[in-house]
């Protein structure tokens, strides 16, 4: 079974991340931040990846983002050397008024290209710029090319939601396991 859990500990925070990629999409969530609470629900649900995450933070900005390494070096230990899995995964994901898409490679060179086209300065009780900060440290701490964007949309709420649903699809894709495979899913034969 692909799991494991990030302990994470600094003077803002405490963080809690486990995971198993080969899960049902259970989730037990505790962020202090009811708007990312749901995102990362949604995450798990789509992604079909358990997740367990507690984080205890001084600001919302440090949870969040002290919770996305976490979570982040979770999942790539989770993956270990990442051999047999099928690497890539892309996704569109309608929400209501917005459409949202993410593509995703798993080759352990993170890069972020976020474009949600978040109008407003908060959605719900989480400023926008956190949203999109959330999916940038995730790829950063994963080790992965990461590229979420929102084709359009008119509510903040849709659009983030669509993004992170897009992400989940894309990574369950990503992370799957290909029989046909041997070894890293790399021309190099390295990752």
């Amino acid at each position: 079974m692909r799991t494991d859990e990030v302990y994470r500990k600094t003077k803002e925070t405490e963080v809690t991340a486990k995971v198993n990629l080969d899960g049902e999409g259970k989730i037990e969530v505790e962020t202090g931040v009811p708007f990312f609470d749901h995102l990362l629900t949604s995450f798990a649900t789509h992604s079909l990846i358990d997740v367990t995450v507690k984080v205890k933070g001084d600001l919302k900005h440090h949870s969040i983002e002290d919770l996305a390494i976490g979570l982040g070096e979770a999942l790539s230990k989770s993956l270990g050397t990442r051999e047999g899995i099928t690497r890539f995964g892309n996704a569109t994901v309608p929400m209501d008024d917005s459409v949202a898409s993410a593509a995703v490679d798993l080759v352990k060179r993170p890069y972020a290209v976020i474009d949600l086209k978040l109008r407003g300065k908060k959605v719900e009780d989480m400023a926008t710029e956190d949203i999109v900060h959330f999916f940038e440290t995730l790829a950063t701490s994963l080790g992965a090319n990461i590229h979420v964007w929102t084709l359009y949309g008119g509510n903040d709420h849709h659009k983030a939601e669509a993004a992170i649903k897009a992400l989940a699809l894309s990574l369950k894709q990503a992370l799957a396991m290909d029989p046909r495979r041997k070894g890293v899913p790399s021309s190099k034969g390295a990752m």
